[in-house]
Order: structure tokens, then C-alpha cells, then sequence
């Protein structure tokens, strides 16, 4: 398994729009509503995750160097999807650890923050297999998660 986060581009778009998370869009939104809306923040920041030549995934970071007039002032995971044929096979771990590399690589960057829906009690452990702790904030119905940098 060699694990990447690659830009998606026009030739790329389509097979990162077709991945599909198996979860009917309740806990991720679809890639394609993803990229969508990216091009709306200048703050996001997003990559397909690819496994060798093979997407396998999306991710999608609020990068707050990226604005002069960010929404939000921290650095926040704000998009992570596998797809359901590559899930449990470490994908998802490998590529945060990627993105926490790059965002450690940003200027003034101390702090990664995640959230996860209240009953998505899996994803929190695998968060904090990461390195991630709750902070005891809620927002937008999901549980707040920070990673000092």
C-alpha cells in the first residue's frame, strides 16, 4: 500500500466524483458536493487520496493561510471519504497522518481541529488513534476534536 494525497484535476474529477463511501451521503457528503463547495472557500484546500494509481478517497482541509480573511482561524479537517471497497485497510489513517504532515508545514499552524456526527462513535476512536482528543464543544450537532501540532 503507498498511500498519496494528489490534486484532483480535470482528467482526474470524474473517478474522484465516482468513489462512493457506502454511507448514501448520511455521515459524508459526496465528493462532487465536496468540490463544489471548495470552490465557493478560498480557505479549502482538498486532494483525492490515492492508493499507488488508484483513488481511493477524498480529503479536505480549511486552511486558513490560504485567505487573508479566512471564515474560520483554525486549520480544520473538514473532509475525509474512503471509499467502501478500499475502508479498514488503513487507507484513512495513512492519509491523515499526511494531511497532519502538511498542515504542520503551514505557517503559524498549532492546532488541528475534526468533528464527527454524535453517534459515529467509531470515527472518534479512530481520531483518536491520531492523536486527536474531544474538547468538549459541539457544533453543528457533531463533537469537536483538536490535535496539538
Amino acid at each position: 500500500m503507498t498511500i498519496s494525497l494528489k490534486e484532483v484535476t480535470r482528467e482526474t474529477v470524474r473517478a474522484v466524483c465516482e468513489l462512493d463511501a457506502g454511507d448514501e451521503g448520511k455521515q459524508v457528503a459526496p465528493n462532487s458536493v465536496s468540490i463544489a463547495q471548495a470552490s465557493f472557500y478560498a480557505e479549502a484546500w482538498f486532494r483525492a487520496i490515492y492508493d499507488g494509481d488508484t483513488p481511493v478517497g477524498f480529503i479536505m482541509l480549511s486552511d486558513p493561510t490560504l485567505t487573508p480573511q479566512p471564515q474560520e482561524p483554525e486549520f480544520f479537517l473538514w473532509r475525509l471519504m474512503i471509499d467502501r471497497t478500499h475502508q479498514r485497510k488503513g487507507i484513512g489513517h495513512a492519509a491523515v497522518q499526511l494531511l497532519i504532515k502538511h498542515v504542520r508545514s503551514r505557517p503559524g499552524a498549532k492546532t488541528l481541529m475534526a468533528s464527527h456526527a454524535r453517534a459515529a462513535e467509531a470515527l472518534g476512536r479512530f481520531y483518536m488513534s491520531l492523536g486527536f482528543s474531544y474538547t468538549g464543544a459541539e457544533e453543528d450537532g457533531e463533537k469537536v476534536m483538536v490535535l496539538m501540532l
